[in-house]
């Protein structure tokens, strides 16, 4: 980001010496990238957010500020410098969304096997030093086998919990 100096005068008529951070502007994007825009703009299908980003970039493209286009798209200017800055150093990709959550992953018959069958064998057979699992301990194991420290904490809880009896008899 490059900085910017100048004077300001205040209410009474004094100048002060004031940093300004230099405006964001939209790299310079060719014609078939603007043509790409104009579709996303256009095409009126599709996520609203991407059409909105879109729709910032393009603006800022065409010498817009993003005061301007903050009023023009109801957002705040600071969203707008973002968006500008995101497509700037990631392209088109930063103009769809990444989301992340939802539903968690299903697990599959096979994987719920696996876990179940690890659960019933002895920690000794794994060359561990203890004589039983505890939900943790499993949940460790699992995570050092390659599984996510999510979906083993999740499988120890959904598989385990329920059928206590089964571990390791």
């Amino acid at each position: 980001m490059t900085l910017r100096c100048g004077f300001r005068s205040d209410a009474a008529g004094d100048f002060k010496l004031v940093v300004v951070a230099e405006r964001v502007r939209v790299r310079e994007i060719d014609d078939d990238e603007g043509q790409r825009l104009l579709r996303i703009v256009r095409r009126g299908t599709g996520s609203v957010v991407t059409w909105r980003r879109a729709q910032m970039v393009l603006l800022s493209a065409q010498g817009m500020d993003p005061v301007k286009i903050a009023r023009v798209t109801f957002t705040s200017p600071d969203r707008v410098r973002d968006v500008i800055s995101n497509f700037n150093s990631g392209g088109f990709d930063s103009l769809y969304p990444k989301y992340a959550g939802g539903r968690p992953p299903v697990f599959t018959l096979p994987a719920r096997r696996e876990i179940k069958k690890i659960a019933k064998s002895k920690p000794a057979e794994h060359g561990l030093p203890f004589s039983t699992w505890s939900l943790a301990k499993l949940a460790d194991f699992l995570v050092a086998e390659g599984w996510s420290t999510t979906s083993a904490t999740r499988a120890c809880e959904r598989f385990c919990v329920r059928k206590a009896s089964h571990f390791n008899g």
